[in-house]
């Protein structure tokens, strides 16, 4: 093994060292007076069984994160393969994020996205702070998952499938 590179502070090596690892893509998205508000979330994990917790990790200089913390629901959906350009469009910066996606809203102003593997139904359990990311623990009061639907996978800065053996 080559040497380690020593306390790495590029940006750039740091995230291509991260995408080493693959992930799952969420949605996070709610209501905003009447509004659909998200955003696409892959620092996506579960924590806790009792009570039942996730976690995802949300940068700083997001504008939509504090739309989205102030709501009293969130739908997370792990989105499902095929929906890379759901996820694009979540990513955005400008525009309506919604325009050409499929979503519903829950009773409680929670938003979904169609198609997706796994949908909870979130309010925020606790916030605390991360580096340049807030770490953001989520209370599940409700789910529906698809386990037979294939994720989407984001690995190396692409999408990739899982391939069956």
């Amino acid at each position: 093994m080559s040497p380690l590179v020593a306390t790495p502070t590029d940006p750039a090596v740091l995230r291509q060292a991260f995408g080493c690892f693959p992930s799952g893509v969420t949605a996070l998205c709610a209501l905003d007076s009447g509004t659909p508000v998200g955003m696409a979330a892959s620092t996506f994990t579960p924590v806790s069984l009792d009570p039942p917790l996730v976690s995802v990790c949300v940068q700083d200089t997001s504008s939509t994160w504090p739309k989205l913390r102030r709501q009293s629901r969130l739908g997370l959906s792990v989105l499902a393969e095929g929906q890379d350009l759901v996820c694009g469009a979540l990513a955005g910066k400008g525009g309506d994020r919604f325009a050409d996606v499929d979503w519903e809203a829950g009773e409680y102003g929670s938003v979904y996205i169609h198609r997706a593997n796994l949908w909870l139904d979130c309010s925020v359990y606790a916030e605390f702070p991360g580096g340049d990311h807030t770490i953001v623990l989520l209370e599940i009061h409700g789910l529906k998952a698809e386990p037979d639907r294939a994720p989407l996978v984001f690995h190396g800065s692409r999408f990739r499938r899982l391939a069956a053996q």
